[in-house]
């Protein structure tokens, strides 16, 4: 099965990839691992809701519906992704699974669990959010109690009147601590004091600040976005802050099988431990090309890779473009990187799908 172009992913990086090279004359098939669309959307929990309004919250060319007032749920977003795919009649094949990728003769071939497939550019566009990571503390493999990441987290349902510590604080802590701590007895961990936005600021603020990052960089000037906050004050979190449950501690040394410890000796005996301390890249399929590095990503310029001709890398977060791992923010970076894509496949021969 030979295409132009073969994107890995259908959550938003890669339907938007769709989008724009819906517009070419280049052959491409988009491949997914899931069951259904959503991306990674599919693994969080049921009262996520987005931090930015619906306008602030499409992809382009199309809105979601909801207005400049509406903070769409994850059910909403889900919904949404799935009529894009539709009204564009994306090419997307799911519950393929590519295990390795190699490049011969200035051709990638796809192992996948579909056979192999081939193209003569690559775009990489798995999201940041399929590889979660958990920190390593001593004695976590003999605790007893309940380890979850905040991606396995659903609801507070089966939590009523345990001892539920939840480490992170970033908007995933917040927001899971906001719900759980109405039914559970619970305890915030934090590298750091976390940091509020003002009540009446949002997501936009952070797209206006990445968005104003990226036209400096471009301009290879140097921009510092003001600091006001990391947290933004969806209505659970400020709810919490009413209920005075915004408190936390820095973080224990090492665990017990029925309690965490602190350095100083100090424990607290727990049940369950939700770890909201996000993701790495997930690109293990790369190791094969030898682009991946030490932290888990790959060296790019923009979004194209440095070490691989013809291979891309979008959605990433800040290092494939500023904001790019947001749904209104991945739509620069895929525009470019498709024109990318046809100016480097116009000098080659194309193979036919």
């Amino acid at each position: 099965m030979k295409y132009d172009v073969i994107v890995i992913g259908g959550g938003q990086s890669g339907l938007t990839m769709g989008y724009y090279l819906r517009r070419t004359t280049l052959s491409y098939i988009i491949l997914d691992n899931q069951k259904e669309s959503g991306g990674a959307w599919l693994h969080t929990w049921k009262s996520l809701r987005l931090f930015s309004p619906a306008q602030w919250s499409s992809l382009p060319g199309m809105l979601m519906t909801g207005g400049t007032d509406y903070y769409p749920t994850r059910d909403a977003t889900l919904e949404y992704l799935k009529s894009y795919e539709a009204k564009y009649n994306l090419p997307v094949k799911r519950q393929v699974e590519v295990i390795k990728v190699l490049k011969a003769d200035d051709e990638f071939q796809l192992y996948t669990s579909d056979g192999l497939y081939t193209a003569k550019a690559l775009v990489s566009a798995t999201g940041s959010f399929i590889n979660p990571f958990i920190p390593t503390f001593d004695g976590i493999e003999i605790f007893g109690g309940q380890i979850l990441h905040s991606s396995q987290y659903e609801s507070p349902h089966g939590f009523q009147n345990k001892s539920v510590a939840i480490v992170g604080e970033g908007n995933s802590g917040a927001q899971i601590l906001a719900e759980v701590s109405k039914v559970a007895n619970t305890r915030w961990i934090t590298q750091k004091e976390p940091r509020f936005l003002p009540d009446h600021i949002d997501g936009r603020f952070l797209f206006d600040a990445a968005s104003q990052m990226y036209e400096a960089q471009k301009a290879g000037k140097h921009f510092k976005p003001p600091s006001l906050g990391d947290i933004v004050m969806v209505e659970s979190v400020k709810d919490a802050r009413q209920r005075n449950v915004l408190k936390s501690i820095r973080p224990f040394d090492h665990f017990k099988k029925d309690a965490i410890v602190w350095a100083d000796g100090h424990e607290e005996k727990i049940d369950v431990i939700i770890f909201c301390t996000g993701f790495k890249p997930g690109l293990s399929f790369l190791n094969s090309l030898d682009v991946v590095n030490s932290e888990g990503k790959a060296d790019t310029e923009g979004t194209k890779s440095k070490k691989v001709d013809g291979l891309w890398l979008v959605g990433y977060g800040n290092w494939t473009g500023f904001a790019s791992a947001t749904l209104i923010g991945v739509g620069r970076t895929a525009k470019k990187t498709v024109d990318e894509i046809a100016g480097y496949l116009s000098t080659r021969e194309l193979p036919k799908p």
